[in-house]
């Protein structure tokens, strides 16, 4: 049976699904990776850790399947980064994860420059993105002594497992990966010399940019078993999009993970930077690189994960669908899940983690309703934005992530928006997006649409009734993201 095995590496842990040429998945493993917090709003990971256990899974996936794939596609956890040992492949220390801040204050610091980061990159000035990061590794120790001699590679987690799965052999990303690294030229396509040179990167570091489809190397015995052609490499959302079949303009879709990411295609048109909105780069039907627009919403289903285990307010995180449910409205009960700053619209990468509201009266079901109001909110937020400076029509939503298996939450999301929400039969669409990258240029499918045939989608249309009575709480939510934003500028003045 032809099958392409899907490596979706993300932030709480491994996803490998082996798919098969009709689109159903005959293997499956899953492996979970260890969250390090060194200090307030440090995140790590151990990169040794991913690795080993990105290979238990592929490895299970593969026996579970009882095929050999004739093709890998890498998704990853974007914009964290890592330093290591071109000779001996070693980490020289743990990956420092997109949700860390340890680089906040440099990121002010950067305020002259914004502007021509923003032009260049289409990003904004924050920790979330890998330059900051990469630089801060390199004032480590003898880490850039190292790195401007050659001794050292750096990249994104996508870098990594593809120099490993290759014996060290091949050291690349893709258009995706890089246009987040805050060190690519959307305009070029390249790496930037004047933004290296900014924070301090030689370009020796850097992985070769590669399109999302097609083989750049092969798997090794040693690590699979098989020598496998790694054929499909995207960052997680770009794969997403694309697994949702969001190759054409003014497709759109969200994913609630641990945070909530919105992408809309704009094709060749590369919207101007503003609005607290990014422009990437996403993929077409065949994997070569266009524009899109993306909101990054640092926290969604993360808050819910809070609430089960910071809180131990809920056993289960389906347990926010009933709690939710069983209350007839909000009771002015806000929940701004700003846990490490707050994304787009505002990026406020002081801002912390605010409920408002509360009474004498408030109950774990009035928090689990609010931490599911906050993904459909921040949702709305940034959404007619992206609408208005794409310049492409927009007229309903994509969804997927773990969170949109949540009924209630799709229904709400629907009626805060006022357009039809749709999810497909599969919501593991990130890893769908790399199998179907690394399956077109196996052969294994055609064209994007016969990739994409079978899958069949649920829709939550808009209620009248909930539209209104969303729209006037959202009006409630804005007012809590200012108390919370308040709050983050407020440095103590008398």
């Amino acid at each position: 049976m032809t099958c392409v095995l899907a490596i979706d590496q993300g932030t709480t842990g491994t996803t490998c699904l082996v798919i098969a040429q009709d689109g159903r998945v005959i293997g499956r493993a899953y492996r979970e990776i260890t969250q390090h917090y060194p200090a307030p709003g440090w995140v790590e990971h151990d990169a040794h850790e991913i690795l080993e256990r990105t290979l238990d899974a592929a490895r299970e996936a593969i026996a579970v399947a009882g095929e050999t794939p004739v093709a890998i596609g890498i998704t990853n956890q974007r914009e964290t980064i890592l330093l290591w040992e071109r000779a001996t492949g070693r980490a020289v220390h743990r990956a420092i994860v997109w949700l860390d801040r340890r680089t906040a204050d440099g990121c002010l610091a950067l305020a002259p420059q914004a502007a021509m980061i923003g032009e260049r990159t289409g990003l904004v000035t924050d920790p979330y993105f890998s330059a900051t990061k990469l630089e801060w590794l390199l004032q480590q120790g003898d880490h850039a002594a190292r790195a401007a001699r050659g001794e050292l590679a750096a990249g994104t987690i996508d870098s990594w497992l593809i120099w490993h799965l290759t014996g060290g052999a091949v050291h690349v990303t893709d258009h995706t990966n890089a246009s987040r690294t805050m060190l690519y030229d959307l305009g070029s396509r390249a790496w930037s010399p004047e933004l290296c040179a900014l924070f301090g990167v030689p370009g020796s570091l850097l992985p070769r940019i590669v399109a999302s489809s097609g083989e750049v190397g092969r798997s090794t015995k040693a690590t699979l078993g098989v020598e496998i052609p790694i054929a499909g490499i995207a960052g997680d959302q770009q794969a997403a999009l694309f697994g949702q079949g969001g190759w054409s303009v003014g497709a759109g879709k969200n994913t609630y993970g641990t945070g909530a990411f919105l992408l809309l295609n704009t094709g060749d048109h590369r919207p101007a930077p503003g609005s607290g909105l990014l422009t990437t780069i996403a993929c077409d039907e065949r994997g070569a690189p266009v524009y899109a627009l993306e909101a990054s919403i640092f926290i969604a289903g993360a808050a819910v994960q809070w609430l089960r285990d910071g809180l131990g307010i809920i056993a289960q995180s389906r347990d926010t669908e009933a709690l939710a449910a069983s209350l007839s409205g909000n009771d002015g009960v806000y929940f701004v899940p700003a846990l490490v700053g707050l994304g787009a619209p505002d990026w406020e990468p002081h801002a912390r983690g605010t409920i408002v509201g509360l009474t004498r009266g408030t109950t774990r079901a009035h928090l689990a309703r609010a931490a599911l109001e906050a993904m459909a909110y921040a949702t709305r937020d940034v959404l007619g934005d992206m609408r208005e400076q794409g310049q492409v029509p927009f007229d309903r939503l994509r969804v997927d992530g773990g969170a949109s298996s949540n009924d209630w939450l799709m229904q709400f999301q629907a009626d805060v928006l006022g357009v039809p929400v749709e999810r497909p039969d599969l919501v593991e669409t990130t890893a769908l997006g790399a199998a179907g990258l690394a399956g077109l240029a196996a052969g294994v499918w055609d064209t994007g649409a016969s990739f994409l045939a079978g899958r069949e989608f649920a829709r939550f249309t808009p209620a009248e009734t909930g539209t209104a009575a969303a729209a006037l709480d959202y009006q409630g939510w804005r007012r809590a993201v200012r108390a919370t934003l308040a709050w983050a500028r407020d440095r103590g003045e008398p």
